[in-house]
């Protein structure tokens, strides 16, 4: 566990520098899917540079990664990594990304990093061994009410097809807490949960290289992952709720009227 702890961490190191490198250089920006489904030159080099050391250290390995395709042999370990998670805010200059990486076994998540090249930040969890920020224990936040708390959200890439469904949840958020904020990386998002930065985050259609590190993190933090009826957190699924615990119950409350109000 520990070797593959020392490899995700200082894998996404190395690719965060090439990101920090290169953001404010001119980009080459690609339309994948959708107009705001964006890939850059620098998402593709980061993805070359990071499955590349993995394959090297873990041959036998599988390899999901956003920007290229699944890789590797058939394994039982999998890894999920996102090479730049924030590209819209990299592709604009906005200083707000990072590169997510995590190891699965036979399904669960037991190794997860995230670094924030920009503010020399590492977000780390093995399973059972707690979580670190640049090799500190961090821990949830103690908030115990919504209205007391500030949360995070973001929207899928559908949310011009879906935009008032989205709306009405952040609509339902904003009247109960403090505040909503929407930074654009679900990967740190997370990770501000894990760290109290944030009390909570919910997010639909997420993909598993988005959330697979970051949840490991918050858990081993001492927060909760689940789905927004409150069953088994899946990086594969389609719903994404993570908090210090605490506001857990309220969360799921305020989630499930917004979508008994729209079947109504």
């Amino acid at each position: 566990m520990d070797q593959f702890l020392t490899v995700a961490q200082e894998t996404a190191q190395q690719a965060g520098a090439l990101l920090r490198a290169n953001w404010l250089q001119p980009k080459t920006i690609e339309v994948k899917t959708d107009i705001v489904d964006l890939v850059t030159n620098v998402d593709k080099a980061a993805d070359a540079l990071i499955t590349g050391i993995l394959h090297a250290r873990f041959p036998s390995h599988t390899i999901i990664a956003e920007e290229s395709a699944v890789s590797g042999q058939e394994s039982p370990y999998r890894w999920y990594i996102d090479p730049l998670d924030g590209t819209t805010n990299f592709a604009h200059s906005f200083p707000h990304f990072a590169v997510s990486i995590a190891l699965t076994h036979e399904s669960q998540v037991i190794v997860g990093a995230v670094h924030d090249p920009l503010r020399s930040e590492t977000f780390c969890a093995s399973r059972g061994n707690g979580a670190t920020l640049n090799g500190v224990p961090i821990h949830v936040s103690p908030a115990t009410t919504l209205d007391q708390s500030l949360i995070l959200t973001g929207f899928p890439y559908d949310r011009r097809q879906r935009s008032e469904f989205y709306l009405r949840f952040y609509q339902a958020f904003m009247m109960r807490t403090q505040g909503v904020r929407r930074c654009g990386s679900a990967a740190l998002d997370l990770c501000y949960v894990a760290c109290g930065r944030a009390d909570a985050f919910w997010e639909w259609r997420l993909h598993p290289w988005d959330t697979a590190a970051g949840s490991l993190i918050v858990e081993e933090a001492g927060g909760k992952m689940s789905n927004f009826s409150g069953g088994p957190f899946d990086v594969v699924g389609e719903q994404t709720l993570a908090s210090n615990g605490l506001l857990h119950h309220e969360m799921i409350e305020v989630l499930q009227q917004v979508l008994l109000e729209r079947e109504g």
